[in-house]
């Protein structure tokens, strides 16, 4: 009985550290090197950007879902025509793109995450896009 309340007691103080850990993020929005400015179109309209990290692979540009608060993500898959800018600040038009089977596979394997991120992170699942770019004339 006693131990059962202590795992109970942990698994609360993990929840609140997780749920802490992401709102943080989510505030603060660390940017990098690698990190791209990501804008979405909600179902309201309104454009929402968002930081997300670069991912280079078989010389394609991707993004990754990482977190559980993941609006961006859902926004891109309802409306795929999205904005992204790089470290230049330049926003250039893409298409998100989702993908699965082996290119996700390819993509999860090149660009793994540790596993002090996923306990940080509370193990989400990861969802990628790849982002295309449209050219001026489309």
């Amino acid at each position: 009985m006693k131990a059962s309340k202590v795992l109970i007691g942990l698994s609360f103080v993990y929840v609140l550290a997780v749920v802490g850990f992401e709102t943080w993020l989510g505030y603060a929005q660390p940017a990098g090197q690698t990190s791209l400015i990501i804008t979405t179109t909600g179902d309201d309209g309104v454009a929402h950007p968002r930081v997300v990290s670069r991912l280079d692979s078989a010389g394609k540009l991707y993004i990754s879902a990482n977190h559980w608060p993941r609006a961006w993500y859902h926004q891109a898959l309802e409306n795929p025509h999205v904005m992204v800018a790089d470290t230049t600040g330049e926003p250039r038009a893409h298409t998100a793109v989702p993908i699965d089977g082996a290119e996700r596979d390819r993509v999860r394997n090149a660009h793994p995450h540790s596993l002090t991120f996923r306990f940080l992170t509370g193990f989400p699942p990861r969802r990628f896009v790849r982002l295309d770019p449209i050219s001026s004339g489309e």
